[in-house]
C-alpha cells in the first residue's frame, strides 16, 4: 500500500509541476500580457547544424523537435497534446524571454501529414493562443494531406477549414517558417502569407508547389508516361523550376530566403519589429466557423 501512495503521489507531484510550468507561460487573464522572463541566451545566436537537420533524400524524416529547440530560448520547447496526433507539436517557447506559441508538422509521424486530429489539435491551438495575445510561429514541412476513404468520411476538408479558419481570423504577431515541403492546400492552412501571416521565411531547402515534382510530372505529361526517360526529365524541369522558395519570392509568399543557421537570429527579429501589431477589425457579430 505504501509503494502504490507514493506512486500516486509522486503522479500528483508531476501533474502539479506541468500545471505550474504551463501557467508560468501564459497570462493572468487576456487583457494582461504574457510574463517576460529573464534570459540568457543570445537571440542572434548561429546554430551550424541546422544547415544539415534537412536530409539529401527528401523521404528521409527529421525530428522537427531540433529546430524548435534550436531557435528557443536555453532550448525549452513545453509540448502541448504531446501523446495526441503527434504529426503536428504544439507548445510554448520564450524567445527573447516573451512567450511564443509553436504549431510544426512532425516528419517523424506520418510524414508531417495533416489529417483531421492534427487539423483539430493545431486550430484549438491557435486560437487559444490569439484568445491571449500569444505570437504564433509556425514550422511548415507538410507534404499534405493524409489521403484515404476513412479520412474523406470522417470530413478531413471540413476540418482542415478548422485550422485555415483559426489561423485566418488569428490578429496576433505570426511568423512562418518553411523548412522543407509545402504542397497544396496544406500549404495554404499552415499559415502561409495568403491567409495573414505577417512574415513568412524559407529555407534554400524550401519546396512551395502544388505538389511533388514526379507526381505533377506524371501529371501534366500524362501522355509520356511510356517513356521513362521521359517522364525523368520532365520530372527534373519541374524540380529546378519548382522545387526551390525563389518562384514563391519572387510571387510576394516569401518575404525573404534564409540560411537555416541564422533561423533564431531572423525569428527573434521578426517577432521584435511585430510586438506593436495591432490588427482593426470591422464590428461584427461573430464568423460562421466550419461546423
Amino acid at each position: 500500500k505504501s509503494s502504490v501512495a507514493d506512486g500516486a503521489f509522486d503522479n500528483d507531484v508531476e501533474m502539479l509541476t506541468e500545471i505550474r510550468r504551463l501557467f508560468d507561460f501564459l497570462p493572468l487573464s487576456n487583457r494582461d500580457k504574457a510574463p517576460t522572463r529573464p534570459f540568457f541566451d543570445d537571440p542572434a545566436r548561429i546554430e551550424a547544424s541546422l544547415d544539415t537537420l534537412i536530409p539529401d533524400n527528401p523521404n528521409q524524416p527529421y525530428d522537427m523537435k531540433e529546430l524548435i529547440a534550436k531557435i528557443a530560448d536555453e532550448g525549452d520547447f513545453y509540448e502541448i497534446q504531446r501523446d495526441f496526433a503527434g504529426n503536428i507539436l504544439t507548445g510554448f517557447v520564450r524567445i527573447e524571454g516573451q512567450t511564443v506559441g509553436v504549431v510544426a508538422n512532425q516528419p517523424m509521424v506520418l510524414a508531417g501529414c495533416l489529417d483531421i486530429d492534427a487539423s483539430r489539435k493545431a486550430a484549438r491551438f491557435v486560437r487559444f493562443c490569439d484568445a491571449f495575445s500569444i505570437p504564433i510561429l509556425t514550422l511548415v514541412d507538410v507534404p499534405g494531406f493524409l489521403p484515404g476513404t476513412a479520412q474523406e468520411h470522417g470530413g478531413v476538408i471540413k476540418h482542415g477549414a478548422k485550422l485555415l479558419f483559426a489561423y485566418s481570423e488569428a490578429t496576433v504577431p505570426m511568423v512562418t517558417l518553411i523548412t522543407r515541403k509545402a504542397y497544396g492546400g496544406a500549404y495554404d492552412v499552415m499559415a502561409s502569407k495568403h491567409i495573414g501571416a505577417d512574415i513568412n521565411y524559407a529555407w534554400p531547402t524550401a519546396e512551395i508547389a502544388v505538389m511533388g515534382a514526379k507526381g505533377a510530372a506524371e501529371i501534366l505529361y500524362r501522355s509520356e508516361l511510356k517513356d521513362p526517360e521521359a517522364i525523368a526529365r520532365r520530372t527534373q524541369e519541374y524540380e529546378e523550376r519548382f522545387a526551390n522558395p525563389f518562384v514563391a519570392a519572387e510571387r510576394g509568399f516569401v518575404d525573404e530566403v534564409i540560411m537555416p543557421h541564422s533561423s533564431r537570429r531572423r525569428v527573434a527579429r521578426a517577432f521584435a519589429m511585430l510586438r506593436s501589431k495591432k490588427q482593426e477589425q470591422p464590428w461584427r457579430k461573430h464568423d460562421n466557423i466550419p461546423l
